[in-house]
């Protein structure tokens, strides 16, 4: 069994979305021992600004016709794809930025989508696989909360997985991960310690059903 797992934090350490998605992966361990785990770091290892554009050009053009830029961008689009379809369990580690979709995240998307396969197969391109999304927030974004509604990337994240890649999507969550780095928000160190343990809670539990779940 193979689980393709994604990191976009842009942290080399401390990083709240890494702790999260490494409870998921050791629960995953215990049902996969050995097994194979294909890694891709989009924070710290980004992909080229401009492969997206070069990919759908070279998508559109004849393969003799195409620039050297556009053969590579294509050649990478596949390849992440390849990723995708080659795992049978997929783990997403993705911090909210700025209110929005890492930019990271996004390219990969992009480029993922800009594979034929991604937009014309028969199928999904995630049909019915188990995928676990880990999402982190440095402040809160709940209802009746001050900042409702500014979180502009979980919703979006999960319209991809699920609804156009047809994942079957489990979303742990955490807030207030800047609580005890940003004074500003020190009256919620309770509250941030709970969602913290609730969080870690629900990366296990989210794990063990990911390895527990047979291949397809």
């Amino acid at each position: 069994m193979t689980l393709f797992r994604l990191d976009a934090t842009i942290r080399p350490e401390g990083s709240a979305s890494r702790e999260i998605a490494d409870v998921v992966e050791a629960e995953w361990r215990q049902s996969h021992p050995g097994d194979d785990v294909v890694r891709r770091h989009v924070g710290l290892d980004p992909l080229p600004s401009g492969a997206w554009a070069a990919a759908v050009s070279g998508a559109q053009t004849p393969e003799e016709l195409r620039s050297p830029e556009q053969r590579a961008a294509v050649a990478l689009s596949a390849a992440l794809v390849d990723e995708l379809t080659g795992a049978d369990a997929v783990l997403l580690a993705v911090p909210l930025y700025n209110f929005g979709v890492s930019q990271h995240v996004k390219a990969w998307m992009d480029l993922v989508i800009a594979d034929p396969r991604a937009a014309g197969g028969s199928a999904p391109l995630l049909a019915g696989t188990p995928t676990v999304l880990a999402t982190v927030r440095g402040g809160a974004y709940g209802a009746g909360t001050p900042r409702e509604g500014w979180d502009h990337s979980t919703a979006y994240l999960r319209r991809i997985l699920a609804d156009v890649w047809g994942a079957d999507l489990t979303v742990v969550e955490r807030e207030f991960t800047l609580v005890g780095v940003n004074p500003a928000l020190d009256a919620f160190t309770d509250t941030a310690a709970e969602m913290h343990v609730a969080a870690l809670s629900a990366a296990r539990e989210a794990g063990r059903a990911l390895g527990a779940l047979p291949v397809g």
